[in-house]
C-alpha cells in the first residue's frame, strides 16, 4: 500500500489595506497626539505652575502703585546718585538688554577691560568723594549674562553713606533696608548672599526722609 502524499497547507494572502485608510489612520493620530502634547499638556502644566508659583511664571515682576517697575531677575541702569547702582551691563544696544543677554567677554589683560572699569570707579569717586573705601569688583566689572539684578552686601555698603545723604536719612535706616534686600545663599549652601537692586531703589522710595 502506497503512502498517501499531502500539501502542506497554503497559508491564506492577507489583504492589503489601502492606502487611503493608512493615510487617514496615520492623520487621525497626527491630530491626537497633537492635541494631546502640542494642546492639553502645556495647558495643564501652565495651570499647575501658575497655581504653584504664578509670581515666578509671569516673569517675577515688581508692581508698584499699580503699575509694573520691572522684573526682580533683571536690572536696570541706576545713575541718580540717591539710588543704589547695580553692577555694569554689556548687552548691546542698551544695557540690561533682556532680548541680547551677553557679557563683554574681554579678557583680564584686555586694555579696553581696564579703562571701563577705571570709567566706572571715576563715576563712582565723583558722586561720592569722601568715600575713600576700594570700590567692590563687582561695580566695575560686568556679569557673564549682562542682566544680573545683584549687587554684593559689600557693593551695597560701600554705597549706603552717598545714599543716606542724598535722601536725607540716616545711615542705620538704609543699612536696615539693605539687609531687608539681601538675600541668604540658596537652600543655606549655594551661591553667595546677594542684594536684589531694584527690590532696594523701591524701598527707598517709601522710605521717608529724617525731619
Amino acid at each position: 500500500m502506497s503512502p498517501t502524499s499531502s500539501k502542506p497547507p497554503v497559508a491564506p494572502v492577507p489583504s492589503r489595506t489601502p492606502v487611503g485608510a493608512l493615510a487617514a489612520k496615520a492623520a487621525a493620530m497626527l491630530a491626537v497626539m497633537t492635541l494631546l502634547t502640542g494642546v492639553a499638556y502645556p495647558l495643564v502644566v501652565t495651570a499647575i505652575a501658575n497655581a504653584a508659583a504664578a509670581h515666578a511664571v509671569n516673569g517675577s515682576l515688581l508692581v508698584e502703585d499699580g503699575r509694573v517697575v520691572g522684573s526682580e531677575l533683571i536690572g536696570q541702569p541706576f545713575t541718580d546718585p540717591k539710588y543704589f547702582w547695580g553692577r555694569p551691563s554689556a548687552t548691546t544696544p542698551m544695557p540690561y538688554n533682556a532680548g541680547a543677554s551677553a557679557g563683554s567677554n574681554l579678557g583680564p589683560t584686555n586694555d579696553a577691560l581696564t579703562n571701563a572699569a577705571k570709567e566706572r570707579i571715576d563715576a563712582l569717586r565723583a558722586v561720592d568723594p569722601d568715600n575713600t573705601a576700594p570700590v567692590p569688583v563687582d561695580l566695575v566689572t560686568a556679569s557673564g549674562s549682562g542682566l544680573d539684578p545683584h549687587i554684593t552686601p559689600a557693593a551695597a555698603s560701600y554705597q549706603v553713606r552717598r545714599v543716606a545723604k542724598a535722601r536725607g536719612l540716616p545711615e542705620q535706616r538704609v543699612r536696615e533696608l539693605v539687609g531687608a534686600a539681601t538675600e541668604a545663599r540658596t537652600f543655606g549652601v549655594l551661591g553667595e548672599p546677594r542684594v536684589n537692586v531694584l527690590r532696594l531703589n523701591l524701598a527707598l522710595d517709601r522710605a521717608r526722609p529724617s525731619g
